[in-house]
């Protein structure tokens, strides 16, 4: 069975998806990719044990308290490549920032040479399942820009300066 939760943030609402075991989504209700191919509309706004432990890192998260990520059940369902991608994007540190070649290199160092460009490991990132939780805003252009992300640039500003890289 599939569950929803509405969670409201200081950036907007924030739509958690989770099923009986692990959490499946984290969306801004306004971003790109919203939902991803889950049929959100068949689905009841009911919480679980996994919404309410999401809702409870979200709130630590915005009370500038670090949560780790660890102890979170996270299944994003994706492909084997994007898979790849969010582990990596799972080993930014809070308040730092990484480029999309950056990632691409980590990539090949685990992966080996055919891992993909930094254009793939952009579409990876920006289709992240489980934004917020899985750092896709941490992700940066090579010249330090505020490049793309699904939430919006303006949030994505906003979370780094949350974690403190805006100062």
């Amino acid at each position: 069975m599939l569950y929803k939760k509405i969670y409201s943030s200081s950036l907007g609402s924030i739509l958690i998806l989770a099923d009986d075991k692990s959490l499946l989504g984290v969306w801004f209700e306004d971003q790109k990719y919203y939902g991803a191919s889950y049929s959100l509309n068949e689905i009841v706004y009911q919480e679980n044990s996994i919404t309410k432990e999401v809702t409870a890192w979200l709130d630590s998260y915005f009370n500038e308290e670090n949560p780790p990520i660890d102890n979170l059940p996270l299944d994003p369902r994706v492909t084997a490549f994007r898979k790849k991608v969010l582990e990596v994007l799972k080993s930014i540190p809070y308040g730092q920032t990484t480029t999309y070649q950056q990632i691409t290199n980590r990539l090949k160092e685990i992966y080996g040479e055919n891992v993909g460009s930094a254009r793939a490991v952009g579409g990876a990132v920006g289709h992240n399942p489980i934004s917020i939780i899985i750092p896709c805003h941490r992700v940066i252009g090579s010249d330090g820009s505020l490049t793309g992300y699904a939430g919006g640039k303006e949030r994505k500003m906003a979370l780094l300066t949350l974690e403190g890289f805006y100062k």
